[in-house]
């Protein structure tokens, strides 16, 4: 993938791929350091959410997203978008959630071809405890090694890259 040979370096390339542009060492740099973010944090900020709140990450954040929503209630593809997942993985969190008697599904008053997720009072408890373990998480991984150019930076960069759905449904 490096302008520096090696099998993505596009010696040997033939000539329809005269189009490709390989990475340069900057980019390469840039590529391989956010893939490792992408892969490696997620764990990282997991684990101590797992051992000390039997939650898996994915589930916090959905949990965080509803205990923060106006009468902690959101219609499924808005909460999928602030969680950063599918609405198929939603789904299979929040059915988890219900057996856990966290969160409640309910038809949307206002439109009935959505769903809401409403956060219970135990669903509420569990994301009280679970906060301080995911702060302190955020600040020891991430946000204490950065100062504020460097965070505004990652923000920046984040907003650039995020994919931005048209709508929540």
């Amino acid at each position: 993938m490096s302008s520096t040979g090696g099998p993505m370096s596009g010696e040997g390339e033939r000539e329809d791929d005269e189009e490709l542009r390989w990475l340069d060492e900057q980019e390469k740099a840039a590529w391989t350091g956010l893939i490792s973010l992408v892969l490696l944090l997620p764990s990282k900020l997991e684990s101590p959410l797992r051992q000390e709140h039997g939650l898996t990450l994915f589930e916090y954040l959905v949990l965080s997203h509803l205990s923060e929503a106006p009468q902690r209630k959101l219609r499924m593809g808005e909460l999928a978008f602030l969680a950063s997942g599918s609405l198929p993985r939603l789904s299979n969190v929040i059915k988890r959630c219900e057996q856990r008697d966290w969160v409640v599904r309910t038809p949307d008053p206002g439109d009935g071809r959505y769903t809401l997720a409403e956060l219970t009072d135990a669903g509420f408890d569990i994301v009280r405890l679970a906060a301080p373990t995911h702060l302190r998480s955020v600040r020891r991984i991430v946000l204490d090694s950065l100062n504020t150019t460097d965070q505004k930076a990652l923000a920046r960069i984040a907003q650039k890259l995020r994919t931005v759905s048209d709508g929540f449904g």
